[in-house]
């Protein structure tokens, strides 16, 4: 895992935002997730045409989420997870095939390998509480 020198301003000591060195890291994650939704069929007809926001909110969150600044409540207020994906269906499939695209992400982010299983942890434990099909359950 690549580990700060310094402080990344607006890092919390110890957080997962400062090991990896800052902003950068989730940017780059979100970028390699998301060249995997432009081309999943089952996940890419629920993102708008242009995913320029899409990743940047991602990015914003997962940044904050993980010990960075909160300039995403800031800006979108409280991340209301199933509010905000309440619009979608999100059952099974969905959330196997985000979780495809997001263990790839994660697993290429060079993240030591328990920090990995935390960071993977976190993301199965939410997208399981995303599920809004009741089919699916």
């Amino acid at each position: 895992m690549r580990r700060a020198l310094s402080q990344p301003e607006g890092s919390a000591p110890g957080s997962l935002h400062e090991v990896v060195g800052g902003d950068q890291w989730f940017v780059d994650l979100v970028n390699r997730f998301y060249d995997g939704v432009e081309q999943d069929p089952v996940l890419r007809p629920l993102y708008p045409e242009d995913l320029t926001d899409s990743r940047k909110w991602l990015a914003m969150f997962l940044q904050q989420y993980w010990g960075g600044s909160h300039a995403y409540d800031e800006q979108r207020g409280h991340p209301r997870l199933r509010m905000r994906h309440a619009g979608f269906v999100v059952g099974e499939r969905e959330r196997a095939a985000w979780m495809t695209h997001m263990t790839a992400a994660v697993e290429s982010g060079g993240l030591e390998p328990e920090a990995q299983e935390i960071v993977m942890a976190y993301f199965g434990n939410t997208g399981r509480q995303l599920i809004n099909d009741e089919s699916a359950k």
